[in-house]
């Protein structure tokens, strides 16, 4: 986490479409506007089908006994939100304790802003590696309260406890294959909590800016590269992806109808030491030093896989610089007083890399030879490529990746090693 400086302070503008190309293209927009609309529908209706009764046992942050208030709590609460540093944000953090935000969080705290975080320890993969996460944020000042987007009175809580100038929004169901086990999973918190965060957000006096993670997978079957933010993103091909696109959707009508500040960032295969275990080149390297087959797909033409890989420190800069370069929010206490800014923007590494070429990488740093097995790509929601174009997001917040895949996956290998055989630096970066 050594890049942090040289972030711009100028903030970036939305550039809207002169009158006379919106008037030529109305009839196009409506008929998106319906598409879209009758998306949002039918996820919100499969999301009442398929999500559990509330349990009548949960616990109320008004009951005496409830987890969170008290003086200690929110005690904990105000320190970890203070800014060291003089003009520092005061910045919410969700999803704290995952792969992004451990990382974005322990950022922000190291030059001197107040940061809370905000997770709710799910089991989408093995919770001991979010708790060590957990960990270290304590240890940089950072303070996690446990509990989920999705409650609104413990959001309602902490914007009553702490004035957040940002909200830096990364809490998700991530996973595009785990929808096909789960879809309910995806629409709760992609969805439904997004609106929930969303609702406290514009009911703050002020309102906060909002940054948030959208996907590159919202490009969907999308055949033109680099994917640019002009480009069509109506062809989702998982349900992951669908629920992503809804959230930039329903992020431009809070933006238009509340005056919120929203900035969507699509994120690039994201990598690095901390990682998610169930991505590609994390079991890769597990599987690989047990000596176990790994898979390896490949297109229906033959050729390989291939993703624009980015090291976690590149995406943590321009999470900084989205943070950096957001304008005030226009609205307070659910009123909009004048236009607010709305921005979308890639963060990726710009330079694809076969899936093979990766694992060769890998066999090179752990000195050990993969057992691969050629496989044809599934219909199961993964694209054949990702390719960002990222030419906005340099010209607008200074974003500019400088990782390779082979000095990143190094870093990556070496956390790995450390981590997994108890070695005692197993929390450095």
């Amino acid at each position: 986490m050594s890049h942090l400086d040289d972030l711009p302070s100028t903030p970036g503008k939305y550039k809207v479409l002169p009158y006379g190309v919106l008037h030529n293209h109305r009839y196009l927009r409506l008929s998106k506007l319906t598409l879209w609309a009758s998306l949002f529908l039918a996820l919100f209706l499969f999301y009442l089908i398929l999500s559990p009764p509330p349990s009548p046992s949960r616990r109320s942050l008004n009951d005496s006994s409830a987890k969170y208030g008290g003086s200690h709590w929110e005690k904990q609460v105000r320190k970890s939100a203070r800014p060291r540093s003089s003009g520092g944000l005061t910045v919410l953090v969700t999803g704290a304790a995952g792969f992004v935000g451990t990382h974005v969080s322990i950022a922000l705290r190291r030059r001197g802003d107040g940061v809370l975080g905000l997770d709710n320890f799910n089991r989408y993969y093995d919770p001991k590696l979010k708790r060590a996460r957990q960990g270290l944020l304590e240890r940089s000042g950072v303070f996690v309260v446990e509990g989920d987007i999705n409650d609104a009175v413990l959001l309602r809580k902490l914007f009553d406890v702490v004035l957040f100038t940002h909200v830096m929004h990364l809490a998700a169901q991530a996973g595009v294959r785990y929808a096909m086990q789960n879809p309910g999973s995806y629409v709760n918190s992609n969805i439904a909590g997004f609106v929930n965060l969303l609702e406290v957000s514009k009911a703050a006096s002020p309102q906060p800016a909002v940054v948030w993670a959208s996907s590159s997978s919202v490009y969907g079957l999308n055949t033109k590269v680099p994917f640019s933010e002009k480009d069509r993103t109506d062809q989702p091909a998982s349900l992951y992806a669908a629920t992503k696109k809804a959230g930039e959707g329903i992020a431009h009508t809070y933006n238009h109808i509340y005056g919120l500040s929203l900035t969507g960032l699509r994120f690039f295969t994201v990598y690095g030491p901390w990682g998610r275990p169930d991505m590609a080149y994390f079991f890769f390297t597990k599987d690989i030093l047990k000596g176990k087959t790994i898979t390896v797909f490949e297109s229906p033409d033959k050729g390989s896989v291939a993703r624009d890989f980015t090291y976690i420190d590149d995406i943590v800069r321009g999470c900084l610089g989205a943070l950096d370069t957001a304008e005030k929010s226009t609205g307070s206490g659910g009123k909009k007083k004048g236009p607010a800014m709305f921005r979308i923007y890639n963060l990726g590494n710009t330079s694809p890399v076969p899936v093979s070429k990766l694992v060769t990488i890998l066999e090179k740093l752990l000195k050990k030879k993969a057992k691969r097995k050629i496989m044809p790509l599934p219909r199961n929601g993964d694209v054949e490529f990702t390719h960002a174009n990222i030419t906005l997001a340099q010209t607008e917040i200074g974003y500019k990746p400088e990782v390779d895949l082979e000095t990143g996956l190094k870093k990556f290998v070496k956390w790995y090693m450390g981590f997994h055989t108890g070695s005692k630096k197993k929390s450095s970066w």
